[in-house]
């Protein structure tokens, strides 16, 4: 029986021409209304020069952040999605799991001003990603993490734990895919274990729903 890990990244592997039409053709209403804009604001809100955006996907983000003249590497577990950024212009882009990260075994640079994960952090173990990802930032750089937000999806059951994504309402052939959920407290720790100090703390929300629809981390170097 594989692990949930095993299957999150398999799911990924299999999904993943359906999730760049996704991303491309703007289909996920919140990411087009409100947290693809939220993520961006908060990154340029500290002004990097130098941004390792984690699990990138086919790229958006590192396309935005080069418009605005920030020099962004990328870095994702697929092989499809990194060759789909690649071929869309960003070069600074390269297939590494969380675990060859966490050892060492590929080389994405140092020296960010800011490193982000955009919906990236869905495994249970993220301490050790979280302290590898604060060795490669400069002394005082930012990470910024945006999740779903723990209150918004917990359906009754508000424990860490692990949940199944059916992309129910997405178009297309889609696998499930197993995704780790924990409460806000679970992410502060996480964050305090990994050497981090959390400065800021948002709720994006759509001006017509009545829950937010992310959270958004903020959280320094400590």
């Amino acid at each position: 029986m594989p692990s949930p890990e095993a299957t999150l990244l398999q799911s990924w592997h299999i999904n993943a021409d359906a999730w760049i039409e996704v991303i491309r053709s703007g289909a996920i209403e919140s990411r087009r209304q409100v947290t693809d804009q939220a993520i961006l604001l908060a990154i340029m809100g500290r002004q990097p020069e130098r941004v390792l955006d984690l699990g990138c996907g086919e790229g958006w983000l590192l396309r935005t952040l080069a418009d605005r003249g920030i020099d962004a590497t990328g870095v994702d577990g697929d092989t499809t999605l990194v060759e789909a950024a690649r071929a869309a212009g960003s070069a600074k882009v390269q297939v590494a799991s969380y675990e060859e990260l966490v050892d060492a075994k590929v080389n994405v640079g140092r020296d960010f001003e800011l490193i982000c994960a955009n919906f990236s952090l869905l495994h249970q173990d993220i301490i050790a990603l979280l302290t590898a990802m604060n060795a490669l930032l400069v002394p005082g750089g930012a990470l910024i993490i945006q999740t779903l937000h723990p209150w918004a999806v917990a359906a009754g059951d508000y424990q860490d734990g692990w949940r199944e994504e059916s992309f129910a309402g997405f178009k297309g052939q889609w696998q499930p895919m197993p995704w780790y959920f924990r409460t806000l407290s679970s992410w502060l720790n996480a964050l305090d274990i990994a050497g981090f100090r959390l400065i800021g703390l948002q709720e994006p929300q759509h001006p017509q729903s009545a829950v937010p629809q992310s959270l958004l981390m903020i959280a320094e170097s400590r």
